[in-house]
């Protein structure tokens, strides 16, 4: 369901639905995309009983939302008509429901603390986009199941798995002259899938050849980066599974964030309340949601995930999962880059 997301909705307290202060806005358990409902499919079934504003993810467990409605009266009843009582448009799934109420604004927030967007459009970054429930919670489980019966490669932090081409870390390069074999046939779905998206102009002709799946735990995070020009070409996916995060994006002002960094540096690189050389954006990445970079946000904003165990995102703290596994996916470049920022661009600087 489109639109910016409600920034202090909070989980109502009390033993009964229905109990304390009325609102417009729903909370609704036993109810999302982890239970198999997708968000338009909720907005559908409580637009029975009046205009839906927006439907929410409640929390990270993907099986609780927030249903706002633009009248309280609407609210009302479906809560009176949904509650404990099963629901014919969702499955036959009994519902749980309470009134939502919405929170003070906190004050005091850490200064390096930014507005997290759940819409990629929020951002205002050309060529980025989010979408959300790319893959159901079925074909989630089936791929980290498919991931979890192959070896892993222990990285100081993380686990990681590469397919296609080997990402050399140290260069921040592949050596295209080493194929490790065709991308495994549990992925082909979703390149079938990346192949229709209606976001990429000519999407039948992409053709991604290298792969890499990394295993995050929690608190940790990724430090920013732009993927290396002279590696990959201009569209790279990114598949969230198993837990959510916040990426944040930067664009620095002077080119790039220094490459070989200090570790005082990288310190202020990584808290910039003390940096301001750079334009900051943040969007929280459910589960099951596919992130693409291309133009503007692939060549030239850096991508960063902070190493963080509990995120914030609007007031509203998210504790990040057991695991998070990201599927990237990309085509490995066997002539120069010469995209339109060579600020950024590894190739051009090398001329």
């Amino acid at each position: 369901m489109g639109g910016p997301a409600p920034p202090r909705f909070g989980r109502p307290k009390g033993n009964g639905a229905g109990k304390g202060q009325s609102s417009p806005n729903l909370f609704v358990a036993n109810c999302g995309p982890a239970v198999g409902l997708s968000y338009d499919d909720i907005a559908a079934a409580f637009g029975a009983y009046g205009q839906v504003k927006g439907v929410f993810p409640a929390d990270e467990s993907g099986a609780r939302v927030v249903v706002c409605f633009a009248e309280e009266a609407c609210a009302r009843l479906a809560m009176e008509t949904l509650d404990a009582h099963p629901c014919s448009q969702l499955g036959g799934r009994s519902l749980h429901i309470k009134y939502s109420l919405l929170q003070p604004i906190s004050q005091g927030k850490p200064n390096n603390c930014i507005p997290v967007s759940l819409m990629a459009s929020e951002l205002n970054i050309p060529g980025l986009y989010l979408l959300h429930d790319f893959v159901s919670v079925k074909e989630e489980e089936e791929l980290l199941a498919a991931v979890d019966e192959r070896p892993w490669k222990n990285l100081s932090k993380r686990r990681v798995q590469h397919y296609g081409y080997e990402f050399c870390y140290e260069t921040r390069n592949v050596n295209t002259k080493q194929q490790l074999g065709e991308l495994p046939s549990f992925v082909s779905p979703l390149l079938e899938r990346i192949s229709k998206s209606p976001e990429i102009d000519d999407a039948a002709s992409i053709s991604l050849n290298q792969l890499t799946v990394n295993e995050y735990p929690p608190g940790v995070g990724l430090s920013p980066h732009i993927d290396t020009h002279s590696a990959f070409e201009g569209l790279i996916f990114s598949l969230s599974l198993a837990g959510p995060c916040i990426m944040e994006f930067r664009r620095y002002l002077n080119g790039s964030c220094l490459s070989n960094a200090s570790i005082s540096t990288q310190k202020e690189i990584e808290n910039p309340e003390s940096n301001a050389n750079f334009i900051r954006r943040a969007i929280y990445l459910p589960p099951q949601s596919m992130l693409l970079l291309s133009g503007e946000a692939r060549y030239a904003w850096n991508h960063y995930i902070p190493h963080h165990k509990i995120d914030t995102v609007n007031d509203r703290v998210i504790r990040r999962g057991s695991r998070r596994v990201s599927f990237t996916f990309r085509k490995a470049r066997t002539t120069p880059c010469k995209c339109d920022f060579p600020q950024y661009c590894d190739s051009q600087r090398e001329r």
